[in-house]
């Protein structure tokens, strides 16, 4: 039971059921509980069950294989020995309640698939004592927040001990002479420790204990409290564990958003006081960090006052091999007086990713600040788009039906085509057993909701005929800010009522999710969408389910017929809840954002048209819900409902072909082959380069990075000349550049001189340019050099070029890196006429 593997492992589910079936419902199948409620009768009596003893031998046996024998990841040579995951919440099972919505269920994913592929991974996050909240429902359908105490006694967890056999303690020194204390839990994830710090502890005063009283409660002096304790904290936390376990010491730290990004100025602190200057730590420590971002707007992003930065570093509480100048710049941005935490993460990144390729855009133009002068395409900002952990929200049934195939799937992302075998009765047959099981479990959500919210079980035999099982179910579930918008489908009312009651193709919808307990404007799309559900009228076809958690979302995913996303384009960082539903053989409606941007094709769901362009709040909602309701009732219900021998077979032919191909590309363990080839190795090798023989690399990197950030005011395009065109320049020629760049107190090999050149567009300005680099041609003594080479001719229409000047180093992971870089003071090349 102290092995979470059990959440997703059916074999080890059904064992724990066997124990006492009623017990196990009761307690929400949570073993821990289980093991704490069962009767002591009942124990004896399966202690004498052979058959049960074989079968808990059994289940023994194959955990102790998962977790020690060879997988994927083992196969991979020169592969990172450790990497550390940072996150503030964790999604892993409801039986440990540490997560709010979409960064911590994916973090949990990203978790549970390392371990099925053995990645290597030590994660850290922080023990809430109250975890995020459980909501409820007033009578007038407002939402209410209760923080239930956890015991962590009573929690799959163990307490990370030293050799001593003392409890491991971490320690974080606070201005005015005061410490944050915190204990270590371990969450065994399959393979994957993680580490869960708690400052709960008798050392801590009464505000230092409270610290990790819940997730993202309190102001800012306790989230940066937090945020100091996930990042410095967790770092010492993971030496510590890396001592008393054995466990590699991480090559790799990956930073899951900004909440700990004080990791790295904990690994510069440990640098430092091993005789490195701050520079030369900070290039250790970049080589080896990943950064990813979640937000696709600057409010997303935690942002203090760099004040209570230079409080918490400086003065009596410094750090003396890490001045607080240093600190405070690398959170610095436009605004004045403010410490942005992403900006930090960023610059203490060598390499940093958003979530989806559409993310990844936006994310290069939100922070384009921080490499000025650099096109769009050029900020080091790459994208690595979600997966989901399909053994977690994949039906069981769906499973059994693939005769247990799909978890070697999981593993391999492939042979997905498999599924065309499958009859399209049986398919249907899952689906309907799916549906069936959602609307019975709603049922019984909903009687409860309705008697919290004061109603007596007499007045609600109406709920015994809520939902029906053979009806077009439609999914809405995920957290509740404004973006998100909750209640577009309530536009128009009396259109959605006659969807809803249509008396041939009716639909029905279950809806859930959670306002922050401080977003007063959340709270109040929730009562709306309640007071519509609360109709008597419609009441039995629109519910809203509260208390939206992994178990309820388990069951959204895997009983609808169609997955709704109805974001403000491009808000949506990427959106996973949709990937699920379809690995259950759901359809996706959705506005074309995060991932569904990338992966629609016209026939693996709806793409709902989007507004873009109308800037008119009002008037974009009203154009995209017409949009929705339009889709809905002329293409979703009329497919659905389009029967041949009592099977929807175009219907059909579309879950075929999204399970075919959205299958492998929606998978957590794709995701993670992802991080591991394209961010993990290089971050690893990048790391070894430059801490080997006693960081020389890194020493000297350090130094030729000040030294060129010094010179680099000296460094021009003078002169730019072309020649080898002809009065007729024609498709295949090539254009001969000349440039003369003063180096200043640079030399040659220090600069890249690129040539940039192709379409121009309406402004006279590149479009998409292709770099190419020019050679040293000659080199003066008066600090000035030139460069030479040819630029193609190869494709018609207009045709400009240029030249630019950026570092050059082998240690460099992008031009844009420095975020220096000289073009000519007057623009240079031909923008005009046409190649044929």
């Amino acid at each position: 039971m102290l092995n979470l593997r059990w959440s997703w492992h059916p074999e080890t589910l059904d064992l724990f059921a066997e124990v006492d079936p009623a017990v196990w419902e009761r307690v929400g199948q949570d073993p821990v509980a289980l093991l704490g409620a069962v009767e002591a009768g009942r124990l004896r009596e399966l202690a004498a069950d052979r058959r049960f003893l074989r079968r808990l031998a059994d289940a023994a046996d194959d955990l102790r294989e998962y977790m020690t024998a060879p997988r994927w990841y083992q196969t991979i040579s020169d592969a990172p020995k450790g990497i550390a995951y940072f996150s503030p919440e964790y999604g892993i099972a409801s039986a440990l309640p540490q997560y709010s919505g979409g960064l911590g269920i994916l973090a949990g994913d990203h978790l549970k698939a390392a371990s099925d592929l053995g990645v290597p991974i030590l994660a850290v996050g922080l023990l809430y004592r109250h975890g995020y909240f459980t909501q409820s429902l007033s009578p007038e359908g407002w939402q209410l927040e209760h923080y239930p105490s956890l015991d962590p006694g009573g929690l799959p967890l163990t307490l990370l001990k030293g050799e001593d056999g003392e409890p491991v303690r971490v320690t974080i020194s606070l201005p005015e002479q005061r410490a944050l204390h915190a204990q270590v839990w371990v969450a065994q994830v399959g393979r994957v420790p993680l580490l869960l710090l708690d400052s709960d502890v008798s050392e801590n005063d009464v505000a230092a204990r409270d610290v990790t009283d819940r997730l993202y409660g309190g102001g800012t002096d306790h989230r940066l409290m937090q945020e100091l304790l996930l990042g410095v904290g967790g770092v010492r936390a993971i030496r510590a564990y890396c001592e008393a376990s054995g466990h590699a010491a991480p090559e790799v730290f990956h930073t899951n958003e900004g909440h700990a990004g004080f990791l790295g100025l904990e690994r510069i602190r440990e640098l430092t006081e091993a005789r490195l200057s701050f520079d030369e730590a900070l290039e250790a420590v970049r080589a080896g960090t990943v950064f990813t971002t979640h937000t696709p707007v600057p409010a997303g992003i935690d942002r203090f006052p760099a004040e209570m930065i230079g409080r918490q570093f400086g003065g009596d509480n410094a750090w003396p091999t890490v001045p607080v100048d240093r600190i405070l710049a690398l959170g610095a941005e436009d605004e004045p007086g403010k410490f942005n935490m992403a900006a930090m993460g960023m610059r203490l990144a060598q390499r940093v990713n958003g979530v989806s390729e559409l993310h990844g855009a936006v994310s290069r133009e939100m922070f384009q600040g921080l490499w000025p002068g650099f096109d769009l395409d050029e900020i080091p900002i790459g994208s690595i788009t979600n997966g989901v952990h399909a053994p977690t929200w994949v039906g069981r049934e769906i499973m059994e039906l693939a005769g247990r195939e799909l978890p070697t799937l999981v593993e391999r992302a492939q042979g997905w085509e498999s599924v065309n075998k499958i009859s399209d009765a049986d398919v249907w047959s899952i689906r309907g057993r799916l549906r069936k099981r959602l609307v019975e479990a709603a049922r019984l959500r909903l009687r409860q909701s309705w008697i919290n919210r004061g109603a007596s079980p007499a007045e609600l035999g109406w709920i015994d005929d809520a939902l029906d099982p053979d009806v077009l179910t439609i999914g809405f579930a995920r957290r509740v800010p404004s973006y998100k918008r909750l209640t577009l489908m309530l536009a128009h009312p009396d259109r959605l009522r006659s969807l809803l009651l249509d008396p041939d193709r009716p639909i029905q919808i279950v809806i859930a999710g959670k306002a922050h307990p401080a977003d007063e404007g959340g709270k109040k799309l929730i009562q709306q969408i309640v007071k519509f559900a609360d109709a008597e009228d419609v009441r039995h076809r629109v519910i809203f389910l509260p208390d939206y958690d992994m178990a309820l979302g388990q069951l959204l995913v895997q009983g609808c017929d169609v997955w709704l996303n109805n974001p403000l384009r491009p808000l949506e960082a990427c959106g996973t809840s949709g990937m699920k539903a379809a690995l259950n053989g759901g359809l996706n409606l959705s506005i074309r954002d995060g991932w569904w941007d990338e992966w629609y094709d016209g026939t693996n769901g709806w793409s709902i048209p989007t507004a873009d362009g109308v800037t008119d709040p009002d008037r974009r909602d009203e154009l995209e819900a017409t949009a929705l309701y339009d889709l809905i009732e002329h293409e979703v219900a009329d497919r659905f409902y389009d029967r041949t021998d009592g099977l929807p077979r175009r219907w059909l032919e579309m879950v075929r072909h999204t399970l075919t191909t959205l299958g492998p590309k929606v998978l957590a363990g794709r995701m993670l082959r992802d991080y591991v080839v394209d961010l993990y190795a290089p971050a690893a090798r990048s790391a070894r380069v430059l801490s080997g023989d006693a960081y020389e690399q890194a020493k000297g990197f350090a130094a030729w990075k000040l030294r060129v950030g010094r010179a680099w005011p000296g460094v021009r395009v003078e002169h730019v000349e072309a020649s080898g065109l002809g009065d007729t320049p024609e498709l295949g020629a090539s254009l001969e550049l000349k440039a003369i760049i003063a180096l200043g107190e640079l030399e040659p090999g220090d600069v890249r001189v690129q040539a940039a050149y192709g379409r121009v567009g309406l402004h006279d300005d590149l479009v998409t340019p292709t770099y190419s680099d020019l050679a040293v041609e000659a080199d003066s003594d008066d600090g000035r050099a030139v460069f030479s080479g040819a630029v193609p001719l190869d494709r018609t229409g207009s045709f400009g070029y240029t030249v630019r000047v950026v570092p050059n180093h082998p240690l460099v992971a992008s031009p844009s890196e420095l975020g220096l870089i000289a073009v000519p003071e007057e623009p240079a090349g031909m923008t005009n006429g046409t190649l044929r």
